[in-house]
């Protein structure tokens, strides 16, 4: 029996306006009857902050601080709280249901497509669960926060005790759209400084590889731009979900779409800061 294929699209790192601009485009091109499963994997240059889906940037950001730093802002089509993107992995999924293995529910789902990263964390040496499953001080999970590593959720990943990245869904009629963060070095305290709740124990449960690493992660798989964890994650979803990949690029019309959500929202203030198309 052939294994499913997954269209495997590496961007490499690109600019705020740029990564949300092809995540939309990625969603809004694709077929649920025809297109093939995809998997994006890509980075952030310069770092910048996102918001989530229903944020305002004037809510929950210290807009003078953000400006001083030229900071660059763009706005996720995913819910959730700011997340600031540097020295990161990050991924995006678009698929239908019936092209994932079966989940009881939406919730659910989430364990489903993130069971990679778990493979992903293991395979680099991490005792990895989901936060459900160590949450022995009884935390409430599920808490919005305005800044997204702040919280947790039933399906977030923790390691040693804290919370590793963010996930973060979509649900469109017949599509499922996912994409996540996996902090290389734990910027949390960077990020927490452009908001306008400073304190730092909203990030005391934080982490990222090197930190989980005692700080001696094997210099191969810390490369810059982390070539080598992102050949760890590939073969860690390859595992999970038993799929080939087909190694792709963006089509000319999914380029066509970036240009247009370029233009109309993702480098316009307006979007980006109030979610108004102007």
């Amino acid at each position: 029996m052939s294994k499913q294929i997954w269209r495997l699209i590496a961007t490499g790192p690109l600019s705020g306006a740029e990564n949300m601009a092809v995540d939309e485009a990625l969603l809004n091109a694709f077929n649920p009857q025809s297109s093939l499963p995809v998997l994006r994997l890509y980075g952030w240059t310069p770092p910048a902050l996102s918001l989530g889906r229903f944020q305002k940037a004037a809510d929950v950001l210290d807009m003078h601080i953000c400006r001083a730093d030229n900071v660059p802002l763009v706005r996720r089509i995913t819910g959730g709280g700011v997340i600031y993107h540097a020295d990161e992995l990050t991924y995006s999924i678009v698929c239908s249901p019936e092209q994932i293995p079966p989940a009881s529910s939406v919730k659910d789902s989430f364990r489903v497509l993130t069971g990679f990263l778990l493979e992903f964390y293991k395979k680099i040496g991490f005792d990895a669960g989901y936060a459900f499953e160590s949450n022995a001080t009884g935390l409430p999970l599920g808490e919005r926060t305005p800044f997204c590593f702040a919280g947790r959720e039933t399906f977030d990943i923790i390691v040693n005790g804290r919370k590793i990245g963010g996930n973060a869904q979509r649900r469109l009629k017949y599509l499922i759209f996912q994409h996540g963060s996996i902090p290389v070095i734990n910027r949390a305290e960077k990020g927490l400084s452009y908001m306008l709740e400073h304190q730092l124990n909203l990030i005391a449960g934080t982490t990222g590889i090197t930190e989980c690493s005692g700080g001696k992660a094997e210099t191969v798989l810390l490369d810059s731009p982390y070539t080598a964890l992102f050949e760890q994650l590939k073969e860690s979803f390859k595992v999970c979900f038993a799929v080939d990949f087909f190694e792709d690029s963006l089509s000319l019309d999914e380029q066509t779409l970036v240009a247009e959500l370029l233009e109309t929202r993702y480098l316009k203030d307006g979007w980006n800061l109030d979610g108004a198309n102007r």
